[in-house]
């Protein structure tokens, strides 16, 4: 369960208390493109019209989606982040624009494509947030979710070991004590149980993909990149039915 002390909601100014987002991403090259080869292989080569990415931080993935979409907009709710984002997304058409993902500034179905990725790890409550793309969404559009998964395979084999259940509820999984009062939350979710949620809202599950596979610093200083990035290819689509991996990326319609 989540702590009394966590808010519900994404706080807008979140990084805007002295955290460098980008700086997040060093030596992150194979967790990068595991989600790189998650997006290609949901998208399947499809081409949309409008897109949008939902709590994009500096548009990591908005270069990835222009090839997929005819526009693409970076909807991010912190001001430092866009501010990075004129840095990387330079010389694009990419558009930058300030917005919750809860209250979303685009019309009713404006939106064939969203992606929504690294946000659900700070929604303890995500209903708000589900409807808001359910409604931005046309008719048969695409939704990419990704989930911080409770259910990995070390939390699975830990809760067999001691004869418990999988929480169905969002676990946090802060470390310290939280120093400020509006402090972000840090959640993991159950999958089957945000699956629920999202057809609550209108959005039917197409596909799931196991993502980061190999997330481990031992790993890393074990192995050469080309080498973990070859077995997440072969094992994304592989271990998604057990939910193996620390990140769920969810491909869903709108009916």
């Amino acid at each position: 369960m989540t702590d009394d002390n966590t808010p519900s909601k994404k706080v807008a100014n979140q990084y805007e208390r002295g955290y460098d987002y980008t700086k997040y991403w060093d030596n992150r090259d194979y967790e990068n493109a595991a989600e790189h080869i998650a997006i290609r292989r949901l998208l399947k080569g499809n081409h949309y019209r409008s897109a949008a990415d939902i709590g994009g931080g500096f548009g990591r993935l908005c270069i990835l989606l222009r090839t997929f979409a005819d526009k693409v907009t970076l909807a991010e709710p912190a001001a430092s982040q866009l501010e990075a984002a004129k840095e990387v997304l330079a010389g694009t058409d990419i558009e930058q624009v300030q917005m919750q993902a809860d209250d979303l500034k685009f019309a009713d179905g404006e939106l064939d494509l969203v992606t929504m990725v690294r946000v659900m790890h700070h929604l303890p409550e995500p209903s708000a947030e589900f409807a808001e793309i359910a409604r931005v969404l046309a008719p048969g559009g695409t939704a990419i979710i990704e989930v911080a998964n409770y259910g990995h395979y070390k939390n699975r084999r830990r809760h067999k070991k001691e004869g418990k259940p999988l929480p169905i509820e969002p676990v946090s999984i802060r470390t310290v004590k939280a120093d400020e009062p509006d402090a972000i939350a840090f959640v993991n979710h159950n999958i089957d149980t945000v699956v629920g949620q999202l057809a609550a809202a209108g959005l039917q599950l197409d596909s799931k993909l196991s993502v980061s596979n190999l997330r481990s610093q031992r790993l890393k200083k074990a192995l050469p990149k080309s080498v973990m990035i070859a077995v997440e290819r072969i094992t994304q689509k592989r271990l998604a039915k057990n939910n193996f991996g620390p990140s769920i990326f969810l491909k869903l319609t709108k009916a």
